[in-house]
């Protein structure tokens, strides 16, 4: 293979940037693949995902989030109790110390709700969502609706969830 060929050289940088597609900037702060899950009918809220790298040498927070694909969009922790209640609340802010990472992932710790979806998330659709950090300002990031994928870090049908 001729990595010198004009088509060769052509096709190895849109797939290096398809590679980079989930992957954002905002001054010292990576996003890394954001996601949500698909919904059901008639569910009106969803949940996003992604990891936030603080690659700088100060710490920083993500401090809002928007999105026109749900009437409010906020910043949520869920923790379980030990009880084995899910908990869920909303928090003003995530912070970031410098050189951390932050992976959001379903089931535990951080995600962004999506309330008043203005329609359902599908599989396969994206959407726009804008995460603005306290020193590093504003990212626009698109956000890939994946299928539910059912594992450990799933709530169990007979647990219970609240706010």
């Amino acid at each position: 293979m001729n990595l010198r060929s004009p088509s060769l050289a052509t096709l190895a940088l849109l797939l290096s940037s398809a590679a980079l597609a989930h992957d954002y900037r905002a001054g010292d702060i990576r996003i890394d693949h954001p996601y949500a899950r698909a919904t059901v009918a008639g569910q009106t809220s969803g949940s996003a995902y992604f990891t936030m790298e603080n690659t700088g040498r100060q710490g920083d927070a993500l401090i809002a989030v928007q999105s026109p694909a749900a009437k409010s969009a906020e910043i949520h922790t869920m923790s379980m109790t030990a009880d084995h209640v899910m908990r869920m609340r909303e928090v003003d802010s995530i912070e970031l110390k410098a050189q951390e990472t932050v992976k959001m992932l379903p089931g535990e710790g951080y995600h962004i709700m999506l309330i008043g979806l203005t329609a359902p998330l599908k599989a396969g659709d994206k959407l726009p969502l804008a995460l603005t950090f306290r020193k590093a300002g504003k990212a626009n990031v698109t956000v890939a609706v994946e299928a539910g994928k059912a594992g450990a870090a799933e709530a169990k049908p007979n647990e219970h969830h609240q706010h």
